[in-house]
């Protein structure tokens, strides 16, 4: 049985929530496809994972044999979340833009199952695992855009997630998010509908190929 990976990072509700509301659609997509496999949803500003701690850290580089017990019990809920990666047929991760970057919720994830020796460098246990990023942003910071240079989730994500733990990633960007809100981005409000629109559809049709892949 196929197991989806589902991490939620927006602060908002679903119907507030540009990356929960696509997330949706591919995960719709993903359980009509498999009805009977799995899926590990980690709502992370519901019940945020730990932050890296020293014992957390310094138990990556000590056999477990010489695990302190504050080492041993930090480094058990790192293998916990470690585990739910590596069994992950596909990841689907939403990645809310917050002052230019990802929330903290979710670099605190990344800190703990990016892991030397294991996740990542020459190893990379979960390498070629498909992972869908929900890049939502409030404005646009695509190319030739004037806030171009702020772009700090895609670059980062794709350092961390493609290089460092070798997922094979893709993005889907639902952008302007902001233009019904602001009154100053109204006349943009045509162009961030059809962006919500397209990646609705992106995300289905992400699913469903994922599904049918793995299914084969």
């Amino acid at each position: 049985m196929a197991t989806l990976l589902h991490i939620d990072s927006s602060v908002f509700p679903t119907e507030a929530s540009a990356s929960r509301a696509v997330a949706e659609a591919f995960r719709k997509q993903w359980e009509e496809q498999h009805p009977e496999g799995t899926v590990i949803h980690r709502d992370l500003a519901a019940e945020p994972v730990a932050h890296i701690t020293a014992d957390a850290h310094l138990a990556g580089f000590v056999p477990e044999s010489a695990h302190t017990p504050g080492q041993a019990a930090a480094f058990a809920e790192r293998v916990k979340l470690i585990g739910e990666l590596e069994r992950a047929d596909a990841i689907l991760i939403g990645a809310p833009m917050y002052n230019f970057t990802i929330p903290s919720t979710l670099k605190a994830w990344l800190d703990n199952v990016i892991l030397m020796g294991r996740t990542a460098g020459e190893t990379q246990s979960a390498k070629g695992t498909p992972v869908t990023v929900i890049a939502s942003r409030g404005g646009s910071y695509a190319p030739g855009t004037p806030r171009e240079g702020y772009e700090y989730v895609q670059n980062y994500l794709k350092a961390v997630l493609a290089d460092a733990l070798g997922l094979d990633l893709e993005f889907i960007v639902p952008e302007l998010t902001m233009a019904s809100k602001n009154p100053a981005m109204a006349d943009l409000v045509p162009l961030a509908e059809a962006s919500h629109d397209r990646a609705l559809e992106a995300a289905a049709t992400r699913a469903r190929r994922l599904a049918e892949h793995i299914a084969a």
